[in-house]
C-alpha cells in the first residue's frame, strides 16, 4: 500500500512522495549527504540530531541493516529522504531491511521525490528548516510549521544525546575495518596493553560520539573511559587521564559554554585531541569563533590538504559549522584545509599539546586516509 508523505521547506517549496519507515511528522534542518554507502552509520550518528537527511545516491537500502554497523545505540536524525528505497536487502550480513529498521525506531522517511532538485535548491539557498509529514498533507500548513520550527542556531542539542553516565570502553575495531585499511592495519593486533592498567588512559568526552572513535583509541593501545560531555574539568581530572579526547556531536558549538569552559581548564594539563564538534569547541576554548556554513560538508568524499606534509586526504565529514579563520587567536595555527571551499579542517596549539580536525578520521563509513591521527595522539601519551 502506497502511503503519501510531503516535505515542506521554509521558503515555501513542497515535495510530495511516498512514505516509508514510521508514520508521523517531524521538523528539522534539511541537509544532504553525498556518500554512496554507509546509510546505517549516517542514521545512527548522533551529530545528525535535529536534522532531516537527504541522500544523494539514487538508491538506498540495497544491502540492508545489521547490528554491527552502528555508531550509537539507535538512529538520532529527525527524518530521512531518498530518491528510491530498495525493498530487497541483498547482503549476507543483513539482519533486516531499511524500512523495518526505521519503523522500529520511529523514524519518518520519504522516497520518490527528485532528490537532485532538492539538493540543488539547498546548495543555492542554503540548509533550510523543514517539516516532513505523513499525517498533514496541506501545503500551506506544512510551510507554516517549517517557518515556525526552531532551527539549529543557538540550540544545545548535545544535552539530548550525551550518555547518562560514565562507561569503560573495551570494544576494538571490527576486523573488517582493518582489512579495508590495508595489509599493515589488517596484520595489526589490538594491543594487549589496551585492556590493562599499564595502558595510557584516555578520557573521551562524549558530546554525541560515534562509536568507531573509541574503537580506534582501543586499537592503538589506549584504555578508554567515556564521560558525558557535560562533565566538569574536575571530574575529568579525577579520572586521572593521560590524555583527553573531545568527540563529535550535533548542532551549534557556541551555546555549549559548559564544554568550552571545561576544555579551557584542561588545556595544558594533558594532551588533547578533538574531532568535528570537539575541534570547534577546542578552537572556542582557545579564543576563536565559529560560523554556520551555507549548506555544510556531509559525505565520504571531501578533499582535505594536510598543510604540514602537503598531502591530500579524502575524508568523511558531517558538520554545518566551521571555525572562523578571521578570528583565530595567535596561539593556534591551521594544519588542514578543505580544498573545496578553503575552510579550516585542522588546528594545533602552538605551545600546548592539543590538536584537532574538523573531519572524521575514524570514517565508518568512509575512506581511511586519516587514521594516522589516532597514532599521532597515541605518541603524545606515555609509553
Amino acid at each position: 500500500m502506497v502511503r503519501p508523505a510531503k516535505l515542506a521547506l521554509e521558503d515555501g517549496t513542497v515535495y510530495a512522495g511516498q512514505a516509508f519507515g514510521a508514520e508521523g511528522e517531524v521538523p528539522g534542518e534539511v541537509v544532504f549527504n553525498t556518500s554512496m554507502t554507509g546509510y546505517q552509520e549516517i542514521l545512527t550518528d548522533p551529530s545528525y540530531r535535529g536534522q532531516i537527511v537527504v541522500m544523494t545516491a539514487p538508491e538506498i537500502g540495497n544491502y540492508g541493516v545489521n547490528d554491527e554497523d552502528v555508531e550509537s545505540e539507535r538512529p538520532h536524525l529527525a527524518g530521512f529522504i531518498v530518491r528510491q528505497q530498495s525493498r530487497v536487502a541483498s547482503n549476507f550480513r543483513a539482519d533486516a531491511d531499511l524500512d523495518s529498521y526505521l519503523r522500529r525506531y520511529n523514524i519518518v522517511a520519504l522516497s520518490g521525490i527528485d532528490t537532485r532538485a532538492l539538493v540543488r535548491r539547498i546548495r543555492i539557498v542554503g540548509a533550510m528548516k523543514g517539516v516532513l509529514s505523513t499525517t498533514d498533507l496541506d501545503d500551506a500548513s506544512l510551510v507554516a510549521k517549517a517557518k515556525a520550527s526552531p532551527g539549529l542556531v543557538g540550540r544545545d542539542l548535545v544535552r539530548e544525546v550525551v550518555p547518562a553516565k560514565a562507561r569503560q570502553w573495551r570494544e576494538p575495531l571490527n576486523p573488517l575495518a582493518r582489512l579495508e585499511a590495508g595489509p599493515d592495519a589488517a596484520a595489526a593486533e589490538v594491543s594487549a596493553a589496551g585492556s590493562s592498567d599499564r595502558a595510557p588512559h584516555v578520557v573521551a568526552l562524549d558530546y554525541g560520539m560515534k562509536w568507531n572513535i573509541p574503537r580506534h583509541l582501543v586499537d592503538v593501545g589506549c584504555r578508554v573511559t567515556v564521560l558525558p560531555g557535560t562533565a566538569t574539568a574536575d571530574e575529568v581530572l579525577a579520572a586521572k587521564p593521560d590524555g583527553v579526547f573531545l568527540s563529535n556531536g550535533p548542532g551549534d558549538p557556541e551555546p555549549l559554554e559548559y564544554a568550552i569552559s571545561t576544555i579551557r581548564a584542561l588545556l595544558g594539563k594533558q594532551p588533547i585531541f578533538g574531532i568535528c564538534l570537539g575541534h570547534q569547541l577546542l578552537a572556542l576554548a582557545c579564543g576563536a569563533r565559529t560560523f554556520k556554513l551555507k549548506f555544510g560538508h556531509r559525505g565520504a568524499n571531501q578533499p582535505v590538504m594536510n598543510l604540514e606534509i602537503e598531502r591530500v586526504e579524502i575524508t568523511s565529514q558531517n558538520h554545518g559549522f566551521a571555525v572562523d579563520e578571521a578570528a583565530l587567536p595567535s596561539c593556534v595555527e591551521v594544519t588542514h584545509r578543505n580544498l573545496n571551499d578553503q575552510t579550516i579542517e585542522g588546528l594545533r596549539h602552538r605551545e600546548l599539546a592539543a590538536f584537532s580536525v574538523q573531519y572524521h578520521p575514524e570514517a565508518s563509513a568512509g575512506p581511511h586516509d586519516s587514521r594516522y591521527l589516532f597514532d599521532k595522539f597515541r605518541r603524545m601519551l606515555p609509553k
